[in-house]
């Protein structure tokens, strides 16, 4: 039987079970299980794990077009053009993203505290948008982001596909 686990991964944590630093054998102890998909070191929330060589590859590669919904906090009070551009596509040195489901977001009431925290200035104000891309290329949202302008300060995965990180307590996991 496939094993799937959702884990909602901590900020420092890299998405990986060997290795120096903050790794995931920190948290899970299931053997033979692999990340389908990896959230940098700078990056939160849902990861989606599993035993399923097939599955992992149909969850992590672009070909399959697995939906990934992110919370996103940026610098500065996003505009409507740079909603529009990220909405549009961007052309990044790697070539163009497909367009995203970008719209402007409080801030998520379930969000739990940061360590460490990201820096705060005094003069400039921060927002958050849902952003939902197709794609997954290496720091792909952070890239977007600030192409127009507005660098990410917080990245949090919501969901990816059909899963969805719910109630899941920071460095928890749940077997599906």
């Amino acid at each position: 039987m496939t094993k799937i686990i959702a884990f909602n991964k901590p900020f420092g944590t890299l998405c990986q079970f060997s290795g120096e630093g903050n790794t995931l054998a920190k948290y899970i102890d299931i053997p033979n299980i692999y990340p389908a998909g990896r959230l940098d070191k700078d990056s939160e929330g849902l990861v989606i794990l599993t035993d399923d060589g097939k599955l992992q590859n149909q969850i992590s590669s672009p070909k399959f077009n697995k939906l990934k919904i992110y919370a996103v906090q940026v610098e500065g009070l996003i505009s409507d053009d740079a909603i529009q551009q990220l909405s549009s596509g961007v052309r990044l040195n790697d070539g163009p993203t497909k367009p995203a489901k970008v719209r402007i977001i409080t801030e998520p009431e379930w969000l739990w505290s940061r360590v460490p925290a990201i820096r705060q200035r005094i003069n400039i104000p921060t927002s958050w948008i849902e952003l939902s891309i197709s794609e997954g290329r290496n720091r792909q949202v952070r890239r977007m982001t600030a192409h127009v302008g507005f660098p990410t300060l917080r990245l949090i995965r919501t969901q990816v596909g059909e899963w969805q990180l719910n109630n899941l307590a920071q460095g928890s996991y749940v077997v599906l």
